[in-house]
């Protein structure tokens, strides 16, 4: 141990330092108070001080006295290997006892001092349970100082863990004891200052917290969407009173059910608190605003989206352009997806979009028109206006992009380029020769004719528009195309806008991210960078993004991670706020009505997969349900199977195969898989599918006609009419109406047939029988018999 002063060792052991002086010297050691001491001298004081009594104004103080008391022997066993050691253990107790008269002048010394203090404030630090027993025999003297329990152990560690132990122990019992031991004799005195105490407290030190007197109003801020725990959370209240509310504006709801804006203000002013709609900001506005694209602007390629009617040579027009065979290769001559190519004419570069013409690519069609400059619609000249063509027009309009109209098929015999004119007139699409804004041009994807007319009016129509971009800069698009590959992973189609997006850029896309690994031009080529009007297809994010998704490159990926988990939430919120909440009368109409349809539908890009969900969704009818439990990309995998078995739902693919496990799984478990190429017909199976959920209709067809002569009494069946046939047939086992005047006065079924005493299968017209009614004797003279057959019709969608 380190030499001390005189000084700080009385400060350690508890006593002044001119007593400390004067034991040393009574021990032969000299000393004085700013000396240093050994360890050596400290032993000769300690020794000292065991061998004599200590000595204090000339009155002997006497020592305590410490009785040991010696336990029974114990026998513990000790494995160590595989031999058993037996180790013998002696447990002695200590107990140490002090004189009456000296407690008792401790206790008073004690009392002068507590009467002298203020009363004590609360202190934060903890005491430190390392001082040493003599300080805490200073500070806080007792009746009983019980020492730890000294114990023998073979093992050191074990023995200097349990010393740790019973000195934490021993400090705890000390405090507890000199905070709550009082003696009998002094409790009134005890009581008094305590009394003094609570009097001596102020006015502004009482406690503040009351029982309000009104009911607190709460300013309440309501998001777009807000689940019945935090809106609860929000107004200091249970859950299960928000779902009371809620249950008195006839909403059923669970603590989980998420509510959209107007319902949670409804309920908070129900509840009596104000509520105010939240402003949507979010961290994209501290993210988007730096990432606004400026800087010196240049001329660009005008982006052109090729739309029209299905099979009326959309990509073969294209196809002709591109001096290639894109149409040869898409499932049954029809495109599925967006294509996306930049071409060189002598007129400079044009980047087309092919856009798919079957109905179920309607949103496909609208992304098109959204992010192209000029539209060319395609009609063929021998069909002439069909219903995706009107819908091209219309999304033309919407997107504001001037419309140049490509009459295809005119080396065909009965082609008419008058006919479209008049078709296309009536949907305000005027031609230039008749007074209108719009170019029309002949053409034709077989021969070429009139394709150089088409791209000089395209260069033409791209000059009227001036059409311009920052050349230099940050980049931003939209996403065309995405899709997922087993070695590329993530692939998206972007085209760029504005700006230039080159390899190794953060880019944000919907609510994915990542960094551009690679880029592809529309021949597979690796490129570094692309600009404006320039389609490209990008590797290195972290999913498929939607296509239609804007794209922006960041300069933090952390902060394009915030924001794409950002959004991610927006749209789980957005999805479960669709989903309607139920009351006791839907609950019970469900459990009688409709029946439900589940299909798991995988596609190979993001593009097919919304649009077939969109397609199927709209087939559901108030009796038969589709529900779409997953509309995914990429290859149908085991998990998918196993969900697909879950939801009892049909997996359709749609361009795209099960693995090997996948196929096992199916067919252990007998599931329907189906794969499709062609969109239309994925749909067809599915309205077929949903048909024959439908229940059928049944049809009543009336067959014959007779007229009751006269009555018979039978001893077996009661009344037996005597009939004449007077239209078409009587069968046996076929339900009957008894009419009386015209009005139906009973409905059931022939009991009995005859004819001239025999039973017969059927009467025809102009013959005499005898009916027996199967329940019913009031049959007079005078009704009519009406026999009719019930047939069920297949019904469809």
């Amino acid at each position: 141990m380190a030499e001390i002063t005189v000084t700080e060792y009385s400060k350690k052991i508890g006593i002044t330092p001119d007593a400390l002086v004067k034991q040393l010297s009574k021990a032969g050691i000299i000393k004085n108070v700013g000396d240093t001491i050994s360890d050596e001298e400290k032993m000769q004081l300690l020794q000292h001080m065991r061998d004599s009594d200590l000595k204090s104004d000339g009155v002997q103080k006497k020592k305590k006295i410490t009785l040991q008391k010696r336990t029974a022997r114990q026998r513990v066993k000790t494995t160590q290997g595989r031999s058993v050691n037996t180790v013998k253990i002696e447990i002695r107790k200590k107990k140490q006892y002090q004189n009456e008269e000296e407690l008792k002048e401790d206790k008073d010394l004690k009392e002068q001092q507590e009467t002298q203090e203020q009363p004590p404030q609360k202190s934060t630090e903890k005491p430190d349970p390392s001082t040493t027993s003599d300080e805490k025999k200073a500070e806080k003297p007792k009746k009983k100082q019980p020492e730890k329990k000294s114990k023998s152990y073979s093992d050191n560690n074990s023995k200097k863990a349990d010393k740790a132990k019973a000195d934490r122990a021993n400090y705890r019992k000390k405090k507890e004891r000199s905070e709550l031991h009082v003696d009998k004799a002094n409790r009134g005195k005890r009581k008094s200052r305590i009394k003094k105490k609570v009097t001596s407290i102020s006015a502004s030190d009482k406690h503040q917290f009351e029982m309000p007197t009104e009911p607190v109003v709460r300013d309440i801020v309501i998001p777009q969407n807000i689940t019945v725990f935090k809106l609860a959370q929000e107004m200091a209240v249970k859950s299960a009173e928000v779902i009371k509310a809620l249950m008195g504006i006839g909403v059923m709801a669970t603590i989980n059910q998420v509510l959209d804006q107007d319902t949670a203000i409804l309920v908070v002013e129900e509840m009596g608190h104000i509520a105010k709609a939240a402003k949507e900001e979010s961290i994209e506005s501290t993210l988007l605003p730096k990432t606004v694209v400026s800087g010196k602007k240049g001329s660009r390629a005008p982006v052109v989206t090729i739309m029209g009617h299905v099979d009326h040579g959309k990509t073969s027009l294209l196809d002709f352009i591109r001096k290639s065979r894109i149409a040869s290769g898409e499932a049954g001559g029809i495109t599925q997806h967006i294509g996306a190519y930049q071409v060189k004419t002598k007129h400079g570069k044009i980047t087309f979009l092919d856009t798919p013409g079957h109905a179920a690519f309607t949103s496909m069609r609208a992304r098109g028109a959204n992010c192209t400059d000029i539209v060319i619609l395609v009609v063929a000249a021998d069909d002439g206006v069909m219903p995706q063509t009107e819908e091209a027009v219309m999304h033309a309009k919407a997107a504001n992009a001037p419309i140049i109209v490509a009459v295809n098929k005119i080396d065909k015999e009965n082609a008419d380029s008058e006919r479209v004119k008049n078709e296309l007139s009536k949907l305000e699409v005027v031609p230039e020769d008749w007074g209108g804004e719009t170019i029309f041009a002949d053409v034709s994807a077989i021969t070429g004719d009139g394709v150089d007319n088409l791209l000089e009016a395209i260069s033409l129509q791209a000059e009227l528009l001036e059409l311009q971009a920052v050349i230099k800069g940050p980049a931003s698009g939209y996403i065309i195309e995405s899709s997922l590959d087993k070695g590329k992973g993530a692939v998206a189609t972007v085209l760029v806008q504005n700006g230039t997006l080159q390899q190794g850029d953060i880019i944000l896309c919907g609510k994915e991210y990542g960094r551009v690994r690679a880029m592809l031009d529309e021949n597979g080529k690796k490129i570094t960078e692309a600009g404006p009007s320039r389609a490209v297809s990008v590797l290195g994010l972290s999913g498929s993004p939607n296509a239609g998704d804007g794209m922006i490159t960041v300069d933090d990926e952390r902060k394009a991670k915030e924001v794409a988990s950002y959004r991610e939430d927006q749209q789980k919120d957005a999805y479960f706020a669709t989903q309607k909440t139920t009351s006791l009368d839907q609950f019970f109409d469900e459990l009688d009505g409709a029946k439900i349809l589940n299909v798991f539908l995988k596609c190979d890009v993001q593009g097919s997969a919304q649009a077939l969900r969109e397609s199927l969704e709209s087939l559901s009818t108030d009796e038969v349900q589709l529900k779409i439990i997953n509309a995914g990309i990429g290859g149908i995998n085991e998990s998918d199977v196993v969900l697909a078995s879950a939801s009892n739902a049909i997996i359709m693919g749609f361009n795209v195969r099960a693995d090997k496990a996948a196929k096992k799984l199916i067919t252990d478990d007998e599931i329907d898989l189906r794969y499709y190429s062609v969109i239309y017909e994925l749909i067809d199976d599915v309205r077929k599918a949903m048909s024959g959920l439908l229940d059928p209709e049944l049809h009543e067809t009336i067959i014959g006609l007779a007229e009751v002569k006269d009555i018979f009494k039978s001893s077996k069946m009661g009344a037996v009419a005597g009939c004449q046939v007077i239209e078409g047939l009587v069968k046996h086992g076929s339900p009957i109406r008894v009419l009386r005047e015209n009005i139906v006065i009973f409905e059931g079924e022939l009991e009995s047939l005859r004819r001239h005493k025999d039973d017969t299968k059927e009467v025809k017209a102009g013959t005499e029988c005898g009916i027996a009614v199967k329940n019913y004797n009031d049959v007079k003279v005078g009704d009519n018999i009406e026999v009719f057959e019930r047939k069920e019709v297949a019904r469809t969608l």
